[in-house]
């Protein structure tokens, strides 16, 4: 494993996690991720020499660890950034919609396992596209 390398994509989820809160609005932030997951992919394909899938799934773990930690550290600007995430979660059954934060730590890791599994998927296919050069 090229764990210096899963580290490194990860910051990606650090940027963003912090970009979120500040500038990135819900509408952009999939197309955003969509252009970091064929970059991070791409890069996986070009510095690894086997196991592309389990590389992109570890990098988005550690993503939503980087994007958890900013949503709750910052979370008083991000909610006054997220107004409709804010009412959707006040939404929610039982007690967990007046716990915001609690949702967030609670949910995020559910979200890097799907979102792992897509990097893990764009990586495996891009090893069969890119060409890797001859050693």
């Amino acid at each position: 494993m090229n764990w210096s390398l899963i580290f490194k994509l990860s910051l990606f989820g650090l940027a963003m996690g912090i970009a979120t809160v500040y500038f990135i609005p819900s509408s952009v932030e999939p197309y955003c991720w969509l252009a970091i997951f064929i970059f991070s992919a791409y890069v996986i394909v070009k510095n690894c020499s086997a196991n592309y899938f389990l590389h992109g799934f570890l990098v988005s773990l550690v993503n939503c660890v980087w994007i958890i930690a900013a949503h709750v550290l910052l979370f008083h600007a991000y909610a006054s950034t997220h107004q409709q995430e804010m009412a959707n979660m006040a939404k929610m059954p039982g007690t967990m919609g007046q716990h915001p934060r609690r949702m967030m730590v609670l949910v995020g890791p559910i979200v890097g396992v799907v979102s792992g599994l897509v990097l893990g998927l764009f990586s495996f296919i891009a090893s069969k596209i890119v060409k890797k050069p001859q050693v």
